[in-house]
């Protein structure tokens, strides 16, 4: 499983992202000629090597034409783009954000990418200024140097197209910073509201100025599934991305791309025997479990004391939903005690795709076990063929038969 892992041990911004990742890429120009598919003008982007506490990393800046270097960039706050001249710069929302994005020809991965990262940064803004999605005029979002942080991010991640992101818990200094809206505590309210909004794991570290800004912050809550140590994978590329602040810890953004083994998962089982609950019940239980974000869900038939007939209700689950689980089951059925247990479960990597055949469209899952592929038709996508068709059911996941191949 191709894995990147992000280690912001001193933090993240977007020009940090750009530079950690273009390592791993290792072809500047890819990323230039895809930018320039935006179709904005008016910047240039610098690409050099700076030396953080004697490690070397790649350090992107983005010069506007007729300003000085941006460092909204790197642990800068980015309402600090409030002198620019370009009324269109200033004035820039959420939705002119977008189509920038949706009239250029970069690749559809990209965009959702890109507008997911900006829609985090969006809300985290109207929340703090108190104003509605359309009513927020975004500074930082509509600046040039955020297009290209976000966007720029968003390409290179689907250049290397991982099968897991995942990252360290996130450090971020403390204190106080300027900024054109007064003095601000770190993190800074979008920071903060970013990473509320979100799974993020972050916290406070002994470093007197802020490390993460809101892009870093929500490219971070974006990408990444888990927060959590480096795991055991063989590690092909490290990609360092340099800041531009110096500080008494190495200011890099350390990435590494490698191959991780399929971890063993550990799941949640839930029992509970049911002598006295009808059968309506037990399914509108068995439905509400799986709405609330179940695994899996089962009865079996058994006989209690004095050879009453009763059911087992099994669930399994993620150790997060087990407490909500539980009360569903307190609250739904008449049983007064659960038992559980933790088991580990091994799954292999899976996708809903959709298979051409004669008859139409046909939904099933693709799995991959040891290189190997295999394709299983999901039931209800089989049934409405079978109906509209009038084929009986059993023939039909024969395949070959009536010109289906699941291969």
């Amino acid at each position: 499983m191709k894995t990147l892992y992000f280690d912001c041990s001193s933090g993240i911004s977007g020009n940090m992202t750009l530079g950690a990742l273009l390592e791993i890429v290792g072809d500047e120009n890819y990323l230039l000629d895809e930018l320039k598919k935006l179709n904005i003008d008016g910047y240039k982007i610098e690409i050099s090597k700076k030396i953080k506490n004697g490690i070397t990393g790649t350090y992107v800046d983005v010069i506007l034409d007729n300003e000085h270097h941006h460092h909204e960039h790197d642990n800068h706050h980015e309402h600090n783009h409030e002198h620019e001249h370009n009324d269109n710069h200033e004035h820039r929302n959420l939705n002119d954000v977008y189509s920038i994005i949706d009239n250029s020809s970069i690749d559809v991965k990209s965009k959702e990418l890109a507008k997911r990262i900006f829609m985090r940064v969006a809300k985290a803004e109207a929340k703090v200024h108190h104003k509605s999605l359309e009513e927020v005029h975004f500074h930082e979002v509509g600046a040039i140097d955020s297009i290209i942080d976000i966007v720029g991010t968003a390409i290179l991640i689907n250049k290397i197209n991982p099968d897991k992101i995942i990252s360290s818990i996130i450090n971020d200094g403390y204190g106080f910073i300027e900024c054109a809206h007064g003095t601000m505590t770190v993190p800074v309210p979008a920071t903060s509201e970013i990473f509320a909004n979100s799974n993020v794991r972050f916290r406070q570290i002994d470093i007197d100025t802020e490390l993460v800004t809101p892009t870093g912050a929500a490219i971070i809550a974006e990408l990444s599934e888990e927060f959590t140590t480096l795991p055991a994978m063989v590690t092909e590329k490290i990609g360092w991305g340099a800041g531009f602040k110096d500080l008494k810890i190495p200011n890099v953004l350390k990435v590494y791309y490698g191959e991780m083994q399929e971890q063993k998962q550990t799941i949640v089982i839930m029992e509970t025997n049911i002598d006295d609950c009808s059968g309506e019940i037990l399914g509108y239980t068995s439905e509400k479990l799986f709405q609330n974000g179940a695994l899996d869900v089962f009865y079996t038939p058994i006989f209690m004391k004095k050879g009453r007939p009763a059911y087992r209700l099994t669930v399994a689950c993620k150790n997060e939903n087990m407490l909500k689980l539980q009360n569903i089951i307190f609250r739904e059925t008449t049983t007064i005690g659960i038992r559980y247990r933790f088991e580990n479960r091994t799954e292999l990597e899976r996708e809903l795709i959709e298979v051409e055949t004669k008859y139409g469209k046909l939904k099933a899952k693709k799995v991959t076990n040891n290189g190997e592929t295999y394709l299983y038709p999901e039931y209800e996508s089989m049934k409405k063929i079978a109906e509209e068709n009038n084929i009986p059911l059993k023939e039909l996941y024969k395949g070959e038969e009536y010109g289906i191949s699941y291969q």
